[in-house]
């Protein structure tokens, strides 16, 4: 289901130029309601950047110093820049696999659908639906956490001695979660992304130049770039930082934000990953390279916790109340658009596509089941505020698996390039080395959860 053009005048001209070209197109199938109502196809090419954009650069990049600090000038940089290159590749032939699939007449509007088509039916529904499914539902979680600490740090700036707890911040940033979970479809979010891309420049613009001034000022920590630990936590560090970087460029959601194009989609995808990776190139390196340059390996998890410093801020108050509202404010679209896979499973299920999307029938269990999503990821983000280190653990399972080596055994699949090909051997390459990081990266991660476990409370005030 979904792998169809979306109304009878495109089916037929489509099937026109397939027979232009001598192809014979499969016969088109009806959209269920998830591909209908959520995944409309009515966006250009500058809104999948504004949706791309949103769904890469979020806050989770202010721990790439961090990264670097497992590894090094030269490890950290060079890592950056593969990880930059390898997913513009790897979302390059997702993309390719798309049009061509679009162009045999059955266009694939989810992750799932293309793992079903190209794999067989036991790998969509039983392997990448719900990776993908508890992925981005777990992306939903984290960043309502990260919400609810965006929203602490501004109230401890505003009132130093105040008794809130974290819980309650979690819940505040639910409630607003709970209003934008409504927005009808991925594509009428275009508006609340342009916002975020603006906001993602503002927050890294604003990190960038804290990290210079305070590695300028007399309040400079004494730097030190040498990697810490001993041989074993050296060397666990490494798959943990790239781990990290691998997680900052991750996506999950390539197909279902192509989905959002109007058709004709070939080359539009192209020109919007060109100037999302702009975006990337120009935030990722400005505040890894300056959060490190002013902190080195005291760069602490997330930048933004070294700006407080020791005793005092070492930054104006009002210049950190204005970085972390840029920041609460763009996790806030972030997790909107990490709910659109959850929201469009929901939609499929429950909904009916004869009946309009406004309707009685269609409103009431969506207005019930987003909400009740919501409150379930608001739920575990408040118990769970060590969710992050959990999260890494789901990273390497599922974001490497979706983003590093499907693409590129979707692409070997669909084309058949020659074994004595160089793109073979790329793909190849790419996720064979990829498959061992899942293994290596969840092993560190497991580490990661074991030395931090006693720390562990339900919902501690962290």
């Amino acid at each position: 289901m979904g792998t169809v053009a979306p109304n009878l005048m495109e089916v037929s001209a489509t099937a026109s130029a397939h027979k232009e070209n001598g192809v014979v197109a499969n016969p088109p199938k009806e959209l269920d309601a998830g591909a209908l109502f959520v995944l409309k196809s009515q966006g250009s090419w500058l809104h999948l950047w504004y949706h791309l954009t949103t769904s890469i650069v979020a806050p989770v990049l202010l721990s790439l110093p961090f990264a670097l600090t497992l590894l090094g000038w030269v490890g950290g940089l060079i890592c950056l820049a593969l990880a930059g290159l390898v997913t513009f590749y790897s979302y390059n032939l997702l993309s390719l696999v798309l049009e061509h699939q679009e162009k045999l007449g059955h266009r694939q509007l989810r992750f799932r659908d293309m793992a079903r088509d190209i794999l067989g039916p036991g790998w969509g529904k039983y392997f990448v639906g719900p990776l993908q499914f508890w992925i981005c539902y777990g992306a939903v979680i984290a960043c309502t956490l990260l919400g609810g600490q965006s929203l602490k740090f501004i109230y401890l700036l505003s009132n130093p001695d105040g008794k809130m707890e974290l819980y309650q911040f979690i819940t505040m940033f639910g409630g607003v979660t709970l209003v934008l979970a409504q927005m009808p479809s991925f594509h009428s979010l275009r508006h609340i992304n342009l916002v975020s891309l603006i906001l993602c420049l503002a927050f890294s613009a604003c990190v960038t130049a804290g990290s210079i001034y305070i590695g300028h000022s007399n309040k400079a920590p004494v730097r030190n770039y040498t990697v810490k630990g001993s041989a074993k936590d050296r060397n666990f560090g490494i798959f943990n930082a790239i781990s990290i970087i691998a997680t900052t460029y991750a996506s999950g959601i390539i197909p279902e934000i192509q989905a959002t194009l109007a058709p004709p989609v070939k080359g539009k995808m192209f020109k919007g990953l060109c100037v999302c990776y702009s975006v990337i190139v120009t935030t990722y390196f400005s505040v890894a390279i300056s959060g490190y340059w002013a902190f080195g390996n005291q760069a602490m998890g997330t930048v933004l916790s070294n700006f407080m410093g020791d005793e005092k801020p070492l930054l104006p108050t009002w210049f950190l109340l204005m970085t972390n509202v840029f920041t609460l404010l763009q996790v806030s679209a972030v997790t909107v658009v990490y709910l659109q896979p959850t929201n469009e499973v929901f939609e499929k299920k429950f909904a009916d596509p004869k009946m309009p999307q406004f309707s009685t029938r269609n409103v009431v269990p969506r207005l019930i089941l987003r909400s009740l999503s919501v409150v379930v990821a608001t739920t575990f983000a408040a118990m769970l505020p060590f969710f992050g280190d959990i999260m890494a653990l789901f990273g390497a399972f599922g974001c490497i698996p979706l983003d590093f080596i499907l693409p590129m055994i979707f692409y070997n699949v669909t084309f058949k390039p020659s074994k004595q090909s160089l793109i073979f051997w790329v793909n190849t390459l790419i996720a064979g080395v990829s498959f061992l990081l899942v293994g290596v990266g969840a092993v560190a991660s497991v580490r990661q959860i074991v030395l931090d476990a006693k720390t562990y409370r339900l919902f501690a005030n962290m």
